[in-house]
């Protein structure tokens, strides 16, 4: 059968498919770069600009493949969904190309974060588009590659539709285990990044702070902010930038610097990124007060140092100077393991220095500074590994790293399409072999 490519990227649409019999007969990629990848690695012509092309001229297709940009949708982004400029009316040109060809298939995938998005109600846009607008019959799931034998932790929603019934279809089955991350690392890795030496020194530190926690004590299962170490500025009630003067005068902010004598502008400059802001309601236009998670994170992170204040303040110091407000967060996502960094693999993210078992990856993403880390060998996973992760081995990547991983963290897993495929696209010549087969038996 023919299908089309839309929002490109990589590739992980066209490997899955090709790699079941079907033809691609229409791509679309907006980066110049991916879209020239895209015709060496599949001697197809790219079209630049989903928004200008001709729908009439785009040649017949039985199935219509697409990531649409998740920027809109994702909690890493301004989330204005649907409302976003430059991306959020994407979705409403796939209704189009839909409508117009009405192909017999069409799978969709984003974020999973698009269907609880601005409370639900960017779903039953979508939802409502597709069946009643396009009148296809679809149906939905929350899928990951870690679930399919590949060790990646990347959860997203695939939207497969048929204009025939999907009576046929069953999604594919989980499994209970995945394959080794060590078979997804090179063996010899010949273009591989180490890690800086300020980020080797920010786990030095760190590994320092997990050793001056007596064994018999758990490390957090919750963020560490340490931040908020010996700070004692008012949060529960109202917003630090709603406190009187008289208030934070007597205050304590970040790692318990004492406020009083200083002007208000550099009181604020002494609070956490997160305590400075004027959240105003959209509709009543009144403060918003941090929500319980964050003051359960403050709450907890403050009376972790008091507990542990003797033997954590030397080593708080430290923290302190590193240059980075992320690098003093740091998340232990190892409850019960062995307390040593470089068994791990490691993430530097905006939400702080994360710790995760080595059972399985987490999700790429589009930010080259979030590459994983194999701590065991002091690296980044190199782009090859990267593209073993997302299923998309044996194409030519982007030669520059950011660009490489920024590609690889907007890609579709190829094998997991496969597997959603798979089940779903029925050939109509086949199809009317079979039921012919099946009328000559009972007759």
């Amino acid at each position: 059968m023919k299908f089309i490519d839309l929002f490109a990227g990589l590739g992980g649409f066209h490997i899955a498919l090709e790699n079941l019999g079907h033809e691609c007969v229409f791509a679309s990629e907006k980066k110049e770069h991916l879209a020239k990848l895209y015709e060496k690695n599949f001697g197809i012509e790219v079209n630049r600009d989903i928004t200008k092309v001709n729908i009439e001229e785009i040649p017949h297709f039985d199935i219509l493949c697409a990531g649409f940009p998740c920027q809109p949708f994702s909690k890493a982004g301004d989330q204005l969904g649907l409302e976003d400029q430059k991306n959020g009316n994407l979705f409403d040109k796939l209704v189009e190309i839909i409508s117009y060809h009405k192909p017999e298939y069409f799978i969709l995938e984003n974020v999973r974060n698009l269907k609880s998005h601005d409370n639900f109600n960017t779903w039953k846009y979508i939802k409502d588009k597709l069946e009643n607008k396009v009148k296809y019959f679809i149906d939905d799931r929350i899928l990951s590659p870690h679930n399919f034998d590949i060790p990646q932790h990347r959860e997203r929603i695939f939207i497969i539709g048929s204009k025939s019934g999907l009576d046929h279809y069953s999604w594919p089955e989980k499994k209970d285990s995945t394959k080794s991350v060590l078979d997804f690392l090179d063996k010899e890795p010949s273009k591989v990044t180490q890690l800086e030496s300020d980020k080797v020194e920010v786990l030095r530190i760190w590994q320092e702070f997990i050793n001056k926690i007596p064994l018999e004590d758990n490390l957090p299962s919750f963020p560490i902010w340490s931040m908020e170490f010996g700070a004692t500025y008012p949060f529960e009630d109202e917003i630090p930038y709603r406190l009187s003067e008289t208030i934070l005068e007597n205050s304590k902010g970040v790692f318990g610097i004492s406020l009083k004598g200083m002007t208000r502008e550099d009181k604020f400059k002494n609070l956490p990124n997160y305590a400075k802001k004027n959240q105003l309601d959209k509709i009543t236009k009144k403060p918003i007060p941090f929500p319980n998670w964050k003051k359960h994170y403050i709450r907890s992170n403050r009376a972790f140092y008091e507990k542990h204040k003797t033997e954590l303040k030397p080593i708080v110091k430290k923290i302190k100077e590193l240059g980075v407000s992320s690098w003093q967060k740091f998340e232990w996502n190892v409850q019960g393991g062995e307390r040593d960094l470089s068994k791990y693999i490691i993430q530097f993210r905006g939400s702080g220095v994360r710790i995760k078992k080595p059972d399985f990856f987490p999700s790429l993403v589009t930010v080259s500074t979030q590459i994983p880390i194999i701590g065991w060998e002091n690296r980044y996973i190199s782009p090859s590994e990267g593209a073993k992760i997302q299923s998309l081995n044996g194409i030519t990547l982007p030669k520059n790293l950011g660009s490489c991983f920024g590609a690889l963290g907007n890609a579709v897993n190829a094998d997991l399409v496969k597997l959603i495929a798979e089940n779903l696209i029925i050939d109509s010549d086949k199809n009317m072999n079979k039921h012919s087969e099946v009328f000559a038996e009972k007759k």
